[in-house]
């Protein structure tokens, strides 16, 4: 693999290093303060929904974020930039999950209460626009050289499977609008329908898979839509973060070759 940056082929951590705001760390400390400020400001006195001071929050954030990536672009090249970006991004994504999972396991909020903190960004196109631009990142990354190791392999396959779900709950909540329109019903989103897996998805109703060892895996058939995207973020993220540290610092050879190789050259010299 071709390093684009001494720096970061030499470092301890290479995954720290790509990750460090280094130039704009300032800039994002100061923001993150604007943000606090401005937030607790807009929510205590102008009515701001919390949701909706997390979003600007989110908007300030991009100014330190832009500055770190443009510098990564000179620094690493666009292919090690995307790999950066894509970490942040998943990250922060999977904030929101952890939230929603908090609110109903922990909380105790129903299902349709667990919004996370970005309550407006749950809506299905959303997701599906999300996850097929995470899938074609990874792509990208693939072709590019970058992540070409099992892990990166096992993410490819994690991330299809993921987005497949989506795409299967976009066609879904598509129908149900139709369907739902054709009858004169107006004012129900059909947001929050069940997908391929979990709880009266396609796998627990289908007729194919019935009485088969998919329906006996626990979970698989039985557990909400919220635990089931839960679990395919969390597993997308630790694959993503797998993936890319393997990548940026590759397997070496045992450290006790060069020795042995060393002991014998001198070995047959003596003879």
């Amino acid at each position: 693999m071709t390093m684009e940056s001494p720096a970061l082929a030499s470092a301890r951590f290479p995954l720290l290093e790509l990750l460090h705001p280094r130039g704009a760390t300032r800039l994002l400390i100061a923001t993150i303060l604007v943000a606090v400020v401005f937030g607790v400001v807009a929510t205590s006195r102008l009515g701001w929904p919390l949701w909706g001071a997390l979003a600007a929050g989110l908007v300030l954030l991009l100014i330190p974020a832009s500055v770190k990536w443009r510098s990564d672009l000179r620094r690493y090249g666009p292919a090690l930039t995307v790999m950066g970006a894509l970490l942040v991004l998943q990250g922060f994504h999977g904030i929101e999950h952890l939230a929603q999972f908090f609110q109903n396991h922990v909380l105790g909020l129903n299902l349709r209460a667990s919004n996370g903190l970005l309550s407006p960004a749950n809506a299905e196109w959303v997701h599906f626009i999300w996850n097929w631009g995470v899938l074609l990142a990874i792509v990208a990354l693939l072709v590019s050289g970058r992540l070409r190791n099992v892990f990166g392999y096992a993410l490819l396959i994690w991330t299809v499977a993921h987005t497949l779900e989506h795409t299967y709950l976009m066609v879904r909540h598509l129908q149900v609008l139709d369907e739902l329109k054709a009858m004169g019903i107006k004012g129900i989103t059909a947001q929050g329908l069940p997908g391929i897996l979990g709880q009266d998805g396609w796998l627990a109703r289908a007729d194919v898979t019935q009485g088969s060892f998919l329906c006996r895996i626990p979970g698989l058939t039985v557990a909400s839509r919220l635990d089931i995207h839960f679990g395919w973020n969390a597993g997308e993220l630790a694959l993503l973060v797998l993936a890319a540290h393997r990548t940026l610092r590759p397997a070496t050879p045992r450290r006790w070759a060069a020795p042995r190789l060393g002991r014998l050259a001198v070995r047959g010299g003596v003879r």
